[in-house]
């Protein structure tokens, strides 16, 4: 009986090292494919990435401009549907010389997209960390949307130029 308990254990031993080698060479056709995958997609052979695109269409210039939304009041409703006030001011930071320029001309469009953006939260949202930061990155959005459309026929405003908002005021009473 010892002897045939002995032969079980060294049998079960050549069989481990039998799937041990499988997935060691599945493993490295896994690498080997996905290699392969990343340099005919072009992100290992110098080819542009999504990120240098953008940072092309808003100029390599490192000067920001900035600009002011300065003491919108707005109604906003809480949790429970009462209404409250808030009084909120903003800086606009861009990479584009003539921001002020735009935002002074287009500014209805613009105070109607943070109309929107405002009345579609709660207060209780607004106040939360995520919520400012959400709504700062949606304003964002909008407000280069408003920008890429009003001056798409001018070549010289490049595309996206808004990087930043700055919140300045922001009181909900």
């Amino acid at each position: 009986m010892a002897e045939e308990n002995g032969e079980t254990k060294a049998g079960g031993g050549k069989g481990l090292m039998i799937v041990l080698i499988a997935l060691i060479v599945i493993l490295l056709l896994a690498v080997g494919v996905g290699g392969y995958l990343l340099v005919s997609s072009g992100v290992l052979n110098g080819q542009q990435t999504e990120q240098q695109v953008q940072k092309a269409e808003a100029g390599d210039s490192n000067e920001m401009y900035k600009t002011a939304i300065n003491d919108l009041v707005l109604n906003i409703t809480n949790a429970k549907g009462r209404e409250k006030l808030m009084k909120l001011s903003f800086h606009i930071k861009s990479t584009e010389p003539t921001i002020e320029k735009i935002v002074e001309e287009y500014k209805p469009e613009i105070v109607d997209a943070v109309i929107a953006q405002i009345s579609s939260r709660s207060s209780e949202e607004l106040l939360t960390v995520g919520g400012k930061a959400l709504l700062k990155e949606e304003l964002m959005e909008d407000i280069n949307n408003i920008i890429n459309e009003v001056t798409s026929g001018n070549d010289d405003v490049k595309r996206n130029n808004v990087k930043n908002i700055l919140f300045t005021t922001f009181v909900i009473k």
